[in-house]
């Protein structure tokens, strides 16, 4: 694996979904939470171009596509022989809802001594509202304490997490509270049990083999940008940010937040120029 330079496709799996949907926030957010002033619909060909780039076949590619419009995450605009996707409004909130943490400069800092307790028993014929919970709670940084009962640190806003996804016939099976454990709840006892700090650690080493001291050319800013923060997703899905006072005093989590930063700062223009130059002609 290459320590300087550009960080390739080939030194990791490529998701084209998850890609996909990167290439989309970017598209509609930048690298911030504000919506670009008209709606963006992103031509099939400047798509498979993307992802192209990334090592990702047109077959792959648009198999993708259709998966993330039957999933209900884009939807398909046909003109004439030609077609354009757009996020639609599940995917705008869900993707917003992700991107303070994913942009924030303290990613993995929550308000001291406090928890969110999440208990949602959702029966088994909600199997795909059950998936889609689960999907949402790993991204919030929730780890499960027992079946149905989830804990994640600091001060999440359930409502706001989940509130679209429950029906009014289930809702009142959600039951969420902010607090601190007292005794005799033991906060080590909770994270050993929620969550595994080898595994956690084995992703920040992971993130950090790979960007830690990588220096990516500003003539591959787009697809080297997608990558990072698609590791970046991925980390932030695996690591809560759980308390320091449970965690070992050579924990990597400022390392890896410190890279991504860096790196982001320095892809960021550079991919924003190669996005409005593909979205310019659909505009």
């Amino acid at each position: 694996m290459s320590k300087q330079g550009d960080v390739t496709s080939a030194e990791r799996h490529v998701v084209p979904q998850e890609v996909a949907l990167a290439f989309f926030g970017l598209c509609v957010f930048g690298q911030g939470a504000t919506l670009r002033e008209v709606d963006v619909r992103v031509p099939t060909q400047v798509l498979l171009a993307v992802l192209g780039r990334l090592g990702t076949s047109d077959t792959a590619t648009r198999a993708a596509l259709n998966r993330m419009v039957n999933r209900g995450l884009l939807a398909r605009h046909k003109d004439g022989r030609t077609s354009a996707f757009e996020l639609t409004p599940r995917a705008r909130t869900l993707l917003a809802q992700g991107r303070d943490r994913l942009f924030s400069p303290a990613p993995f800092d929550h308000e001291p001594g406090v928890w969110t307790v999440l208990s949602c028993p959702l029966p088994e014929t909600l199997r795909n509202v059950r998936y889609q919970l689960q999907t949402r709670l790993t991204w919030a940084g929730f780890g499960a304490v027992q079946s149905h009962v989830w804990v994640a640190p600091g001060r999440v806003d359930v409502e706001a997490m989940i509130g679209d996804l429950l029906t009014a016939d289930v809702r009142h099976l959600a039951q969420a509270f902010h607090g601190t454990p007292t005794a005799p709840s033991d906060p080590a006892e909770l994270v050993d049990r929620a969550w595994d700090l080898t595994a956690l650690r084995a992703a920040h080493e992971d993130f950090l083999d790979r960007w830690e001291r990588a220096e990516p050319g500003a003539g591959e800013a787009l697809p080297q940008l997608l990558l990072l923060i698609d590791d970046w997703g991925r980390l932030l899905r695996t690591d809560p940010g759980l308390p320091a006072a449970q965690l070992p005093g050579d924990w990597p989590a400022a390392r890896s937040a410190g890279t991504f930063s860096r790196l982001r700062h320095r892809l960021g223009p550079g991919a924003e120029t190669e996005i409005q130059g593909l979205l310019r002609p659909a505009a």
